[in-house]
């Protein structure tokens, strides 16, 4: 989501897993794989000079499993595994809770998810959104999938249509403003502690600008 997670597999208890078949395992196995290459390929040579035939070599398979998988070099660096988890945390808070108490909690989880995961996967991505304009046009297309996911998680919680304006608009505000903190957060070379940021923009989203008379 957004870039601000770690692209691996959400780690699960044994007794939360689902069991999966052998198919779907080497699917996983082979996404981890062709990331796991991109990401140490980048870090040893940059991100321009990286090639799918060296992302494939790397990763011992042909370039076209890697754009089986993952269509563009972009999308390798932008795709994780989390929209299906956030949309399941969503679904698991408490009925009466308000949706900003809902989010707020959701997206702490999903920052837990990914930096514990691979904190230094999770700074390598937001500094590419940065400093790749091709990275950071990708993932703006991609911004359009996520909202959908989004607003229909806002209409099952709330009651409301969906595919409402005041929902769409709401659903985007919320993804581009966290697409901004991610990328304040690397271009202030990852001093700060990212939850917090999320904090502060979520108070801006539910308040306003600070100090605004309202």
């Amino acid at each position: 989501m957004t870039g601000m997670t770690a692209a691996r597999t959400p780690s699960t208890s044994p007794a939360d897993r689902p069991r999966l078949g052998l198919r779907e395992r080497k699917k996983i196995k082979t996404r981890e794989a062709i990331r796991a290459a991109t990401y140490a390929l980048v870090r040893e040579q940059g991100y321009d000079a990286t090639t799918i035939d060296q992302i494939a070599e790397r990763a011992e398979v042909s370039p076209s499993t890697v754009f089986r998988y993952f269509p563009t070099k972009e999308d390798i660096v932008l795709t994780d595994e989390y929209d299906p988890v956030i949309l399941a945390e969503i679904r698991e808070r408490p009925a009466g809770e308000p949706w900003p108490d809902t989010i707020r909690s959701v997206l702490h989880r999903a920052v837990q998810l990914g930096t514990s995961e691979d904190e230094e996967v999770s700074r390598l991505r937001t500094h590419l959104m940065v400093q790749v304009p091709a990275v950071r046009s990708r993932m703006m297309e991609s911004m359009s999938a996520t909202g959908r996911m989004l607003c229909a998680a806002i209409g099952e919680r709330t009651g409301r249509d969906p595919d409402s304006l005041e929902v769409r608009v709401y659903a985007m505000s919320l993804i581009g403003g966290l697409m901004e903190t991610s990328m304040y957060w690397a271009e202030n070379d990852h001093r700060d502690d990212f939850t917090a940021l999320i904090d502060r923009a979520l108070d801006v989203m539910e308040h306003g600008l600070p100090g605004e008379n309202r």
